[in-house]
């Protein structure tokens, strides 16, 4: 009987709920019956003020009912730039001036694709989903366009490098440690584990990290390194 150990289960883990996540997208960009096309003009007219016909945001070009959670996006709200509109990048830059609370996220790395689909997550869980905003993601077929087509092939990347990172991180977690004014830092390995120093180039030119990272050995003896 073939058994998975606990490395091969935790990466076993982390592809399923890769494949969960991506197969979940899928799911999102096909079309869903009753939904509705929105332009951008028409979405404007949805933000939640007086006499306006209801409170709406979009992300990625699908657009939610936000009505439910008015106080964090009605005029005057913390958030209220959201409404009306497809602010996509604001949602990981935090720039919420008008040059900021555009859909363009043409150029974000794959890190921050995965904070999108975060935020899509939560909208989709939280919040009704009533349209889709032709323009950057969907044409006037209501089908993505080439661009979304890149993002969902972004966020792919993004979780196939979570999912080495976590490999990377299984086969050398951080070292224990511990400072006192009496001995300093002290750094160890658990059991079957041996101490290897490495160092890692920061972004700056000649600026340089010390990071202390564990390698299981079989034939090592528990020591410290300090």
């Amino acid at each position: 009987m073939l058994r998975l150990g606990g490395r091969g289960l935790l990466l076993g883990l982390a592809a399923a709920a890769a494949a969960v996540v991506a197969a979940r997208l899928m799911g999102w960009w096909r079309p869903r019956a009753g939904f509705r096309l929105l332009i951008p003009e028409e979405l404007a007219r949805y933000r939640g003020g007086p006499g306006d016909p209801g409170l709406y945001l979009a992300l990625l070009g699908r657009v939610y009912d936000v009505s439910s959670g008015r106080r964090h996006y009605e005029p005057g709200a913390h958030y209220s730039g959201f409404a009306g509109r497809d602010a996509s990048r604001a949602f990981v830059t935090g720039d919420y001036s008008e040059a900021g609370l555009v859909d363009d996220v043409s150029d974000l790395p794959f890190s921050e694709m995965l904070t999108l689909q975060n935020w899509l997550s939560f909208y989709e869980k939280n919040y009704e989903f009533v349209g889709k905003v032709i323009g950057r993601f969907y044409g006037e077929d209501g089908l993505p366009t080439p661009e979304l087509t890149q993002v969902e092939a972004k966020i792919s990347k993004g979780l196939e490098a979570k999912t080495r990172a976590l490999e990377e991180k299984h086969k050398f977690p951080p070292c224990n440690s511990e400072w006192s004014s009496a001995r300093g830092s002290r750094f160890w390995c658990s059991p079957n584990r041996q101490t290897h120093k490495f160092m890692l180039l920061r972004s700056a030119p000649l600026s340089f990290c010390l990071q202390w990272r564990c390698e299981q050995r079989l034939d090592w003896r528990p020591q410290e390194a300090v």
